[in-house]
């Protein structure tokens, strides 16, 4: 009897374990509302206009800090709907003169985000966020926002830094 007791508790302390790990009621967001992105959005306190064309996938334009940047609406249905992943994207038209081998240094030094020449020859950020199947609760998405804001700051002091 004792060892059934001493089971059942076990059990009952890992499952209240495992129900406190996780929130109960998480909300779970996903690319396949726009307007749920542009909410988010703006509650970090950024602009948000969200652009929807005839034919193409929808994306959001904002700013931070005086640097503009796109939130771009990815792996989209063929009706540009029902969108899987997100992609931030900013760049630079004013430092067309930044080197390959300093884009190169920069992606071998920081995660998450990757730099490269347009076909302009701009240097450009971009970051990607699965958001594919259920979504991932807001509070990430969030933070989300909050590591591409740290990398833009830390991509214009590298552009037009030293």
């Amino acid at each position: 009897m004792k060892n059934s007791l001493f089971g059942a508790a076990l059990t009952l302390a890992a499952t209240t374990a495992t129900m406190a790990a996780s929130p109960a009621h998480a909300e779970l967001v996903s690319a396949k509302n726009p307007e749920t992105i542009k909410a988010i959005v703006e509650s970090q306190g950024w602009p948000a206009t969200l652009i929807t064309k005839p034919d193409e996938n929808p994306y959001i334009e904002s700013s931070r800090n005086g640097l503009k940047f796109l939130v771009l609406f990815m792996n989209c249905d063929d009706d540009e709907k029902n969108c899987k992943t997100l992609q931030f994207y900013m760049g630079f038209s004013d430092a067309k003169d930044i080197s390959l081998e300093k884009l190169n240094s920069w992606n071998k030094d920081k995660r998450f985000a990757r730099a490269y020449k347009d076909d302009e020859g701009d240097p450009v950020l971009e970051m990607d966020v699965d958001l594919d199947f259920a979504g991932i609760p807001r509070e990430n998405v969030g933070e989300s926002f909050n590591t591409w804001a740290s990398l833009m700051d830390s991509f214009r002091e590298y552009v037009f830094g030293k």
